[in-house]
């Protein structure tokens, strides 16, 4: 079976006002009617609302970048399920390398919003991958299988529903990519490790690369069959880059 594919774009802490709805615009006028493609955008908080507004009527989904555990609480600056959901937010990113290496998230935090993302209703795309000292001690599937294991079973609760997006740590925002063949490498390995929660979590479960994904490399990347998406950063900010990604994937049977 040939899985939809997912192109995401993680706008990180840019375009969060005027600027957000601009690219919002040009999404979807180049790339918002595409339907052999799930496109989604995850611009930050601040946009959230108005970019919702500009994809009404598109394909385009909107996403967030981030999600407290808790419904609701004393929990200054945080934001949580319900509230992403009135944004207009259907999907969500989870355990992004920033958030683990910048604000101390942990495998067991990124269990914890995938169960609260789920129980909510938002699909996760819930993030792992290794650094480069890790990579070069010959350590990568000893690190991506840790941080898939503290949250698979729970992903696995609703088959197809969440996304892994595996990025390599030193590929984020370096300019560097993995090659084909060690980006395939570890989502093989992924999707080997989706099966000890039953053959249709492994096959129906989509793995997106993600880390310094670019028009030039994303049709070699998006060929592998165990890749089935991307995350992207930097090129997700033009609109131009990004639809030529989102063409690149190519289409399911």
């Amino acid at each position: 079976m040939k899985r939809r594919a997912v192109i995401a774009g993680n706008w990180k802490m840019y375009k969060g006002g005027a600027l957000g709805v601009e690219l919002a615009q040009k999404l979807v006028v180049a790339c918002g009617d595409l339907a052999t493609v799930d496109v989604v955008v995850a611009p930050p908080f601040t946009a959230l609302a108005a970019v919702a507004h500009e994809l009404q009527g598109s394909r385009i989904d909107l996403g967030a970048q981030n999600l407290h555990p808790a419904a609701e609480g004393a929990f200054t600056g945080e934001v949580s399920a319900p509230m992403l959901l009135e944004s207009g937010v259907r999907w969500v990113i989870i355990g992004h390398s920033e958030r683990r290496q910048l604000f101390g998230e942990t495998d067991d935090s990124v269990r914890d919003k995938v169960r609260a993302a789920l129980e909510h209703g938002l699909r996760p795309i819930v993030c792992l991958g290794e650094t480069l000292a890790e990579r070069e001690a010959g350590r990568t599937l000893e690190v991506v299988h840790r941080q898939f294991d503290a949250f698979a079973a729970t992903l696995a609760s609703k088959p197809g529903f969440g996304v892994v997006a595996y990025e390599p740590v030193w590929a984020i925002g370096t300019g560097k990519v993995a090659s084909v063949e060690q980006a395939e490498e570890v989502h093989s390995a992924l999707r080997a490790r989706l099966a000890n929660h039953g053959p249709e979590v492994a096959e129906r479960t989509r793995i997106l690369y993600g880390g310094s994904v670019k028009p030039d490399n994303a049709a070699a990347l998006l060929d592998q069959p165990n890749i089935d998406g991307a995350l992207v950063g930097g090129a997700s900010l033009d609109a131009e880059s990004f639809c030529r990604i989102v063409a690149a994937a190519p289409s399911a049977a």
